[in-house]
């Protein structure tokens, strides 16, 4: 009996994925637990296994398409056996795990399959019917090459003629046709022309996680400027003879090393809070999250128990981390387990920021750009290296008083490398 394998629920509050490629083609045999699809959902990209030995009956989605938890992904059975699609029932069922249908798009579903009925099992959504009408195309001459045989605006456009046609016709509403329903798709506003992005996958996380820190943490910035010319003279020396074991050693290590002996003074800053029961959590660990820039959107892998590693393990986890993650390799367990977080606005030129504070953390720092800058030392004007350093904190766990403290002990120990070394038992 044919085996409907759906997206499977993987926790972490993930509700959908997008497709990113199928690893396999309709017809191919498949064992047990071989990586069938690659599947990109708002932590990570990762691979289904397949879940029984058979053959690859029917591929129910395309690549690039968005699944919800529940739907049928592939029908695998044994060769000769056929698969029949999901029915508009089987539909609403799986997506009921993650909410209820829109009405608009229930309605379109059973439209479809009324049509489906009356027009002899010829299977087009009504914009196509619509177009077809317009560019008059008698539809039940077409053979549909979309999904299980449906008719596409690019087959009627195919047959009338006008197949290399994208704009509307005149009057026509320019429409984007999706297995699911039609979504009207405008090309152009007042003053010209537009383009539409889906927010999915990275891009949708950051951003239901910047509206729910936003608008659930109020938060208060505090900035101050570190001079840190022997940590910069201690850094050029150490980072070339680690160049040798191939570990680029940037300051990020010495500033999470600051961080954490901060924090140990000033827990408050290493906590979260629990509205539901109103209680801070202290945490007695230290998992330091380090943003990471990638073509996908900010990702944010973390380092855990930092407080009991060396320097040298720190960069070299800094290093392959900030790889994974822009390769999209990272695992949800890398994601996951924070409780302070730094970002390097630096990197990109910006001095001074307002970090978004990463939710459920309370606090974020954010380091700028290092800069040289007339300082004056004994009664002279010297050039030093200066730090500035950004600190965003939730105004319910922590008062501007105690988020001042704890940037002055971080600009203490990055200001004094011996203490800072010291302080971390470290060598480097």
């Amino acid at each position: 009996m044919a085996l409907d394998f759906k997206f499977p629920d993987v926790g972490e509050g993930i509700t959908e994925g997008e497709i990113v490629k199928w690893l396999v083609k309709e017809g191919d045999n498949v064992k047990q637990d071989q990586p069938i699809a690659e599947v990109e959902t708002d932590k990570a990209i990762v691979e289904l296994p397949s879940p029984a030995a058979g053959v690859i009956l029917k591929i129910h989605h395309k690549a690039g398409d968005t699944v919800k938890v529940g739907e049928t992904l592939v029908t695998i059975g044994t060769s000769g056996e056929k698969a029949t699609a999901p029915t508009v029932e089987k539909e609403r069922k799986s997506t009921s795990v993650v909410g209820e249908i829109p009405e608009e798009e229930i309605i379109i579903k059973q439209e479809v399959s009324q049509q489906s009925i009356e027009g002899e099992k010829i299977e087009a959504m009504p914009a196509v019917r619509r177009l077809a009408k317009q560019l008059n195309v008698d539809i039940e001459t077409i053979k549909g090459t979309g999904l299980d045989g449906r008719i596409t605006e690019e087959d009627v456009r195919k047959i009338s003629g006008s197949a290399e046609k994208k704009e509307p016709l005149e009057g026509e509403e320019p429409v984007e046709i999706k297995e699911s329903g039609v979504k009207v798709v405008k090309k152009y506003d007042l003053y010209g022309h537009i383009e539409h992005v889906s927010l999915k996958g990275v891009r949708k996380a950051i951003a239901k996680n910047m509206i729910k820190s936003k608008y659930t943490a109020p938060h208060v910035t505090h900035m101050e400027e570190v001079l840190i010319d022997d940590l910069f003279h201690h850094r050029e020396k150490e980072k070339r003879i680690l160049e040798e074991q191939k570990i680029h050693l940037t300051f990020m290590p010495f500033i999470i090393k600051a961080c954490i002996a901060a924090l140990k003074k000033h827990p408050y800053a290493n906590a979260s809070l629990d509205d539901e029961h109103e209680e801070i959590i202290l945490k007695k660990y230290y998992n330091i999250g380090v943003a990471v820039d990638t073509p996908d959107g900010l990702m944010v892998p973390v380092i855990k128990e930092a407080n009991t590693k060396p320097m040298i393990q720190i960069a070299k986890e800094i290093q392959d981390l900030a790889e994974k993650a822009r390769n999209r390799k990272l695992d949800l367990a890398d994601l996951k387990g924070g409780t302070f977080t730094i970002t390097n606005v630096g990197s990109l030129g910006g001095v001074f920021a307002t970090p978004i504070i990463n939710w459920p953390e309370v606090a974020i720092l954010a380091t700028g750009r290092i800069q040289d800058r007339a300082v004056p030392k004994g009664g002279k004007i010297t050039i030093r290296k200066v730090l500035p350093l950004s600190l965003s904190f939730d105004h319910r766990v922590i008062d501007g008083a105690e988020a001042a403290k704890f940037v002055n002990d971080i600009k203490k120990y990055l200001e004094d490398v011996d203490l800072l070394l010291l302080g971390g038992n470290d060598t480097v």
